[in-house]
């Protein structure tokens, strides 16, 4: 019997594949909070699909998403960044990856894990909604509102709410599986 998934990744199985093990998943490394960082800020104004499908490309391009690497990028390599059609070519996402990745340690550097800053907005627990059909989840909430606000006070760029709360869903710090989905109650 084939398990219910969340709506939005049906038909597709890179899209099953990260619904399946990484969505809405908690996230307590910074590392991995930095990739998804960058990847939801490419993702504005576009689809998740379409990051996902060039996700190792990124990847490669921004050396394993080391943000110390980034932090000390270049005019060169961000022309490099710029032709490379493996990725989003955005020069003003390309600029703010690289000032992000500075104010990633700096957040570091003063909560010592930006884990730690990013959790105690929610006092380190996820919040768990009861998202019948995934078209119900919101766009963004007071809380991704309270981040954004923070975070771009911090220097950090392409944050909005909307990136913040997609962000928030991807590393498990909301639970919008939906009820009926297998993951609901696995994350």
């Amino acid at each position: 019997m084939e398990k219910h998934k969340c709506g939005w990744c049906v038909g597709d199985t890179l899209y099953e594949d990260y619904h399946d093990k990484e969505w809405g998943v908690p996230v307590k490394d910074d590392a991995t909070l930095f990739e998804f960082l960058v990847l939801e800020t490419f993702q504005a104004g576009l689809s998740w699909i379409t990051i996902l499908r060039k996700r190792e490309n990124f990847r490669k391009a921004f050396d394993n998403f080391d943000y110390q690497k980034i932090a000390l990028y270049d005019t060169k390599k961000k022309e490099e960044l710029l032709q490379n059609a493996g990725i989003i070519r955005n020069k003003l996402k390309v600029n703010a990856t690289i000032s992000n990745a500075i104010a990633f340690m700096e957040v570091q550097k003063t909560f010592g894990s930006f884990h730690k800053y990013i959790w105690d907005f929610l006092d380190h627990k996820p919040m768990i909604n009861k998202i019948q059909n995934y078209k119900e989840a919101p766009a963004n909430t007071p809380l991704s509102d309270q981040i954004s606000k923070d975070l771009k006070k911090r220097g950090f760029k392409f944050v909005g709410s909307t990136v913040v709360y997609a962000f928030m869903q991807a590393t498990g710090m909301v639970n919008d599986h939906e009820i009926n989905c297998f993951r609901y109650t696995q994350v």
